[in-house]
């Protein structure tokens, strides 16, 4: 357990649950928290989810843009649904993705565990973009996800990331249910979340 780690977790907690809370202050939270991830998980040999911190930027910077111009007079920010095709798609390419990138890193990187570190790098990617795109299923996604991250961590003796993304479930469930109320109480318009002040 190092200070670096300490300062990653602290930073991530606080931007998932801003994000959760639909604060428009996650996204540059989040940023912050790629990159030192970025680093941490360079120095264990985790290099999918190393990469996949450089591909979260992007798409943070992509999500803090959408959520900038998608909310309404009021600051409230939009929650789309997400089609049954589309959600398939989703799962598909990252079924797609883990094996691609498994593929590739157990054949030429000395990485940690290749397949379990591709696979959860692929569907984390899909689930960064159903956040990005405001459809509350991305929370359901993290919830799998950041199970399977909990152990990954565990065994790689990052005790503090570990709790970290055990703490990531529960936040994933409070944003589950906080997305999904708007959408249960409107009917026949484009649900919204409640503002958020900055």
């Amino acid at each position: 357990m190092s200070t670096f780690e300490m300062a990653a977790v602290a930073i991530s907690f606080l931007a998932i649950w801003l994000t959760a809370r639909r604060s428009l202050f996650c996204w540059p939270l989040n940023l912050l928290a790629c990159a030192l991830y970025f680093k941490l998980f360079l120095d264990v040999r985790l290099y999918a989810d190393m990469a996949l911190q450089a591909v979260f930027g992007l798409g943070i910077l992509y999500g803090w843009i959408v959520w900038s111009r998608e909310r309404r007079d009021t600051g409230a920010v939009v929650v789309m649904p997400l089609s049954r095709l589309r959600a398939l798609a989703g799962l598909a390419l990252g079924a797609f993705g883990a094996v691609a990138i498994g593929w590739f890193t157990s054949r030429h990187t000395d990485a940690a565990l290749p397949w379990m570190d591709a696979t959860l790098s692929a569907f984390s990617l899909v689930a960064q973009y159903w956040t990005a795109r405001r459809h509350r299923e991305n929370w359901l996604l993290w919830i799998v996800v950041d199970i399977a991250y909990v152990g990954m961590f565990l065994y790689k003796g990052l005790l503090p990331t570990a709790g970290l993304y055990a703490v990531m479930i529960g936040l994933a469930v409070i944003g589950y249910r906080d997305w999904r109320r708007p959408l249960a109480a409107s009917e026949g318009e484009c649900p919204t979340l409640p503002p958020t002040a900055w």
